[in-house]
């Protein structure tokens, strides 16, 4: 059986979903691919159905009734992912923002020994194109708050590309995941941590989406701004088992 995923969450990506898929099946890997769709009213499920047969026990979809999160996307992924029981599980955005080449190195940094890796956009610098500037340092000092306040060497905590091996994510306890919005990748990222698996990052190029409407809000921002403190002061009072 393969043994890695890539879980895409959709909310009205027509313009993408099956430019996305071609490419990842492209990739000289082996990768399936699981849909979290949240009710897309613009036709994006009937895309991916369209699509099962040609692509038949490779791609794969769950769908949800309306929006729910992206965190709370995420987390149904990866309880459906570790019941079939892959290995190596990744998170990726459906608008070519992150680069399908690169989920080829996220998964040798995870065979060279580390438990997660991260597809970064500010270990070497930064790295983002077609981003207007106050995104950037929005998205920029938001790392650097987050790792004052919590103390962890992330250079890019808030970065949605991702690999996990199986054993993290069936180690950190996913319905203790608070967080669905920006907010739930930094939690994702300090808790694999505080369990003591070893993560890296690994330097990508971001480009922002050109097709499709981005699902960005102050609200989601202002989540993770919040939700930082408290996670850390909850943090104090919980154990972490290694990993």
């Amino acid at each position: 059986m393969p043994d890695s995923i890539i879980i895409i969450p959709t909310y009205n990506e027509k313009e993408n979903i099956e430019r996305m898929i071609r490419k990842v099946f492209s990739l000289p890997h082996d990768f399936h691919i699981l849909i979290i769709d949240d009710g897309s009213p613009d036709g994006t499920p009937q895309i991916v159905k369209s699509l099962q047969p040609e692509y038949d026990g490779r791609l794969f979809m769950e769908e949800r009734a309306g929006k729910q999160g992206l965190g709370t996307a995420y987390i149904h992924g990866f309880k459906w992912c570790i019941a079939r029981h892959y290995d190596y599980i990744f998170e990726m955005d459906a608008d070519f923002s992150h680069n399908p080449d690169d989920l080829l190195r996220l998964r040798q940094a995870c065979i060279d020994g580390a438990d997660s890796a991260i597809g970064s956009r500010y270990i070497n610098g930064v790295n983002v194109v077609n981003w207007p500037m106050s995104r950037v340092l929005m998205s920029y000092f938001a790392s650097v708050y987050v790792r004052f306040i919590t103390g962890i060497n992330i250079q890019d905590s808030t970065a949605g590309f991702m690999c996990y091996k199986r054993k993290v994510l069936e180690t950190v306890q996913l319905d203790k995941i608070k967080f669905v919005g920006y907010a739930f990748q930094i939690e994702m990222k300090y808790t694999t941590i505080k369990h003591g698996f070893k993560v890296v990052e690994v330097p990508i190029i971001f480009t922002d989406r050109t097709a499709g409407t981005s699902k960005m809000s102050t609200s989601i921002f202002r989540e993770a701004f919040l939700g930082v403190i408290q996670m850390k002061i909850n943090s104090i009072f919980r154990k972490y088992p290694e990993g």
